[in-house]
């Protein structure tokens, strides 16, 4: 290829020019915002505040330390911003609520500037590319939740087990979940790091509990948690009740695994079904655009579109809700 002879222009069409505007707006607006809100919050303040109820020793110095990320916190509201903390928590991702939104909205604008760019300008295809952009993010947080909480319940069982062998041994509750900190992997030897971390900060054990139980909503977590309240209020060997919660675990466990392997058909022919459609669309849009394009050219076309959309996801969530055993 003769590089001399290439044509740039043949490049910069208006939907080409469009993205890179859209692109180039909110590169610029986040830098600025960036700038204007650095220095406000106190990242470390807060955090010393959750754990311990109490502010940092010296408020400027934590501001001069403060990471970047925190800068775009203003822009959420404290509940939403609360609830965001939650969800990354959860699936253990080091963002803070506004860096979250900032990477959101992103997201949305990018969605459109491609879309509006692959289609030559259409206004549909770039509202689907908004959409699919301010889902993605959400998609991308839900599978890290599931993939996360899913390797901390095929951990517990052997958490629990070597916590009642601590025990034996004649280990407080605290320096038993401290060693299983140190010998198990992630997420287990976190969660259980964090919740010694918060037990020298001034915590209760039931507190720093409730915290690993926010951050990891499994129901045999919870069941584990219920019991070591109740010995602590009650009394009784911990260890056996520790060895009883375990085998509850393992059986739960076997039988949840069974039930996956006998609806595994059943689940895969609910994800093919309903991502078939969507991939013949892109495959007819491909080979005959002139053809397709006349579904998003008048309103019937449009409720069409519409109409099979919504069908096919409310199939979806049937074939889910059948296949979605509670053990």
């Amino acid at each position: 290829m003769d590089l001399t002879s290439f044509d740039l222009s043949r490049f910069m069409t208006p939907a080409a020019a469009l993205a890179l505007l859209f692109a180039v707006g909110v590169l610029i607006l986040f830098i600025g915002l960036d700038r204007a809100l650095a220095g406000r919050n106190s990242v470390v303040e807060s955090r010393l505040g959750r754990y311990a109820g109490r502010q940092g020793p010296d408020a400027n110095a934590a501001r001069r330390g403060q990471a970047k990320g925190g800068r775009f916190d203003n822009l959420v509201s404290e509940r939403r911003g609360s609830a965001i903390a939650t969800e990354l928590a959860r699936a253990d991702i080091r963002l803070t609520s506004g860096e979250y939104v900032a990477i959101n909205f992103t997201a949305v604008l990018g969605g459109a500037a491609l879309g509006f760019m692959v289609s030559g300008a259409n206004f549909v295809f770039g509202l689907v590319g908004a959409v699919i952009g301010f889902y993605a993010p959400r998609v991308w947080v839900r599978y890290k939740q599931r993939k996360r909480l899913n390797a901390f319940n095929n951990q517990l069982g052997d958490t629990i087990v070597l916590m009642a062998n601590s025990l034996r041994s004649g280990y407080s509750l605290l320096q038993a979940m401290e060693t299983a900190s140190h010998e198990l992997s992630v997420p287990m030897s976190t969660e259980l790091a964090r919740v010694t971390r918060e037990i020298g900060l001034g915590l209760t054990v039931q507190e720093a509990l409730a915290n690993m139980y926010r951050r990891m909503p499994s129901d045999d977590l919870d069941l584990l948690i219920t019991a070591i309240n109740v010995q602590h209020e009650v009394g009784g060997n911990l260890s056996e009740i520790l060895d009883n919660i375990a085998h509850t675990i393992r059986e739960r466990i076997r039988i949840i695994g069974e039930i996956r392997t006998i609806t595994a058909q059943q689940r895969l022919s609910g994800i093919v079904l309903s991502v078939l459609p969507i991939l013949l669309g892109f495959v007819m849009y491909a080979l005959n655009p002139q053809y397709i394009s006349r579904m998003w050219q008048d309103i019937c076309g449009l409720m069409m579109l519409f109409t099979g959309g919504i069908m096919i996801f409310m199939g979806y969530l049937v074939i889910r809700r059948i296949t979605d055993i509670k053990v």
